[in-house]
């Protein structure tokens, strides 16, 4: 068996195409265009690459792409005062905080600034409740885009046992919600888990979010598995700098039916899923129907 490679710029590829379908519609029936605001605090290189990421695909998708860049010795007040003024700011649908903040800052009282309505990191104590209520609400992108991603594979998710390596209020604890929301059977699994392989071994489908580089070797995986790798990790390899998974791709695309690449898996599908909850926000501000996104 070798795994079928689950394209991942494809997928959000046409993911933005649907997105850019509805803006425009938005824009001809109702003269409104999105906007989605990134707060960038400091100047760490992978930080300010994501956001220029990001704002390329937002005027590309039709969006208004709106930038504010404080200094790295911003005071927290300083950057939650901005983030009121967007709340205030009827034009702006979408707030995005760019983490890590600096140290001296509490990322989890600037992110309580933000109304849940524009929340479109999914990261509120409003909409994290939300969807472990399973009210509508905005989902974190990166887990939203996972879901996605495994379902182009297998359309019904319901009944399979899925098994998720890593808990946290980024990428794990939502993605086990979202896949309960599928009638998946859900094992969290996580450093103090006992006999971790032999759990992985049991998945239907193995998501992996732990930031280790290839910790998830090729015998941990059941044949057959769908695997999701949202790690993405530098390595020093051969000379050379390398972007590796939290899974050992080589050995485990030999035992399961389909994985996600790093680079090119799950990644390509959080900024289109940004953009997916920038434009719901928009509609639902207003009291639109969701668009068919």
């Amino acid at each position: 068996m070798s795994a079928d490679i689950i394209d991942g710029k494809a997928a959000a590829a046409t993911l933005r195409e649907t997105i850019a379908v509805a803006v425009a519609a938005m824009k001809a029936d109702h003269e409104l265009q999105p906007g989605l605001a990134v707060v960038l605090v400091g100047e760490d290189p992978a930080s300010q690459v994501y956001v220029r990421n990001k704002g390329v695909a937002t005027e590309k998708a039709g969006m208004r792409s709106i930038e504010h860049r404080l200094p790295a010795d911003a005071t927290e007040e300083a950057v939650t005062d901005l983030v009121r003024r967007l709340n205030a700011d009827d034009t702006v649908d979408g707030i995005l905080v760019q983490l890590p903040l600096p140290d001296h800052i509490n990322s989890a009282r600037v992110i309580e600034e933000i109304d849940p309505a524009k929340d479109v990191d999914g990261l509120t104590e409003a909409n994290a409740g939300r969807l472990m209520l399973g009210k509508p609400g905005l989902v974190p992108c990166t887990p939203q885009g996972s879901i996605i991603l495994a379902k182009s594979v297998r359309g019904n998710l319901s009944g399979l046992h899925a098994v998720v390596v890593g808990r946290s209020i980024l990428v794990g604890k939502p993605l086990a919600m979202l896949l309960l929301a599928e009638n998946c059977t859900v094992t969290m699994a996580h450093s103090r888990t006992k006999n971790l392989a032999e759990v992985c071994r049991g998945a239907d489908i193995l998501c992996a979010a732990v930031g280790r580089p290839r910790m998830i070797g090729g015998d941990w995986v059941k044949e057959g598995a769908i695997i999701i790798d949202v790690g993405i990790n530098r390595i020093e390899e051969d000379g050379k700098n390398r972007l590796v998974g939290d899974v050992d791709f080589d050995a485990a695309k030999v035992r399961a039916s389909a994985i996600t690449p790093v680079p090119g898996g799950v990644g390509p599908m959080t900024i289109a899923c940004l953009l997916r909850n920038t434009v719901i926000a928009a509609a639902r501000r207003r009291g639109f129907s969701d668009p068919a996104v």
